[in-house]
């Protein structure tokens, strides 16, 4: 079975694959968060950065793209192939309201019609290998049949699932039944995606799925980015954690910003320690650089690891 980092925005960034991979590693392949191609056909600055060349890192990353425009999908095909990438992965999948309501993402599941005629489009022409990430459907799952037998038509690289409907969101149980259905329907190799929080989980997949291709893991390797290599080591997570921030502010030339970045993967991680709620809020509220390496060291070092809560 393979393992895959999710592509999750101002998680999962390049500094972040690069750390998680010199300290942690365990992943087979990186999903970068996505990139929206546009009229104007040129990156930006940040998509730049985001972007390297292949193989300019010494790991497997996958670009993402979000769009509902086929011309649009095709150019961005082109630049990533061009970079030395060997797949590029359409999200069919992002729940954000400002998203749906322009047809992209899960959006694209309301018109199934459309979605047929992208897919026509894209893959007679798209120049390397293409991979979905999808919902199971907008609103109610019953919907995912029709779905399913529409991706069965296509030769996708590789069908990751997440078995919420669009308006769960990342909320209330999956849909494991319906990942059921595309074990024993889907003509495409399948990842699993949601709810993966420990080894144990994803052992218990692969006793219900023997023949699974791969899993792909989100909130719960952010909590516990050791978990695919036996666990995270305080010393090691400590050394991961200072050097994410030396980076973060080299790279935005701003502690704010690497502030805001930071906060963020820790937002995940303090469930990890018991009773870190009072250091948590404080790292929470702090401007300043200094005084949160010093509450992160204290709660890293005073706070016990326990096992993981939920995470979807």
């Amino acid at each position: 079975m393979n393992y895959y980092f999710a592509p999750m925005e101002g998680l999962t960034d390049s500094i972040y694959r690069r750390a998680h991979h010199r300290f942690f590693g365990g992943v087979d392949r990186y999903y970068m968060p996505f990139f929206s191609p546009t009229v104007h056909r040129a990156l930006t600055s940040r998509e730049i950065r985001e972007l390297p060349k292949a193989d300019s890192v010494s790991f497997t990353a996958v670009p993402q793209v979000l769009t509902k425009c086929a011309e649009d999908f095709l150019w961005a095909a082109e630049v990533v192939r061009d970079l030395g990438y060997e797949e590029i992965n359409l999200n069919i999948g992002c729940p954000s309201g400002t998203v749906v309501a322009k047809g992209k993402g899960s959006g694209m599941l309301r018109d199934l019609d459309g979605l047929a005629q992208f897919f026509d489009h894209i893959f007679a022409a798209a120049p390397l290998p293409v991979s979905v990430k999808t919902r199971i459907a907008l609103e109610n799952p019953g919907e995912f049949p029709a779905i399913l037998e529409l991706y069965n038509r296509y030769p996708i690289q590789e069908l990751t699932i997440h078995p919420r409907v669009r308006k769960q969101f990342y909320d209330g149980q999956v849909h494991r039944e319906w990942f059921t259905y595309a074990v024993e329907h889907s003509k495409n190799p399948l990842c699993f995606n949601g709810d993966i929080r420990t080894i144990a989980d994803i052992d218990a997949l692969q006793a219900q799925y023997p023949g699974l291709n791969a899993v792909m893991i989100g909130r719960g390797l952010i909590a516990d980015p050791g978990m695919l290599v036996g666990g995270t080591d305080i010393h090691t997570l400590e050394a991961f954690l200072n050097a994410l921030m030396d980076d973060y502010e080299v790279e935005f030339a701003s502690c704010r910003n690497a502030l805001f970045r930071m906060k963020e993967n820790w937002a995940h991680l303090h469930d990890r320690f018991g009773g870190s709620d009072r250091l948590w809020k404080k790292m929470r509220k702090t401007t300043d650089a200094a005084e949160f390496r010093r509450l992160s060291a204290e709660l890293l070092h005073t706070c016990p690891m326990v096992s993981p809560k939920f995470f979807s």
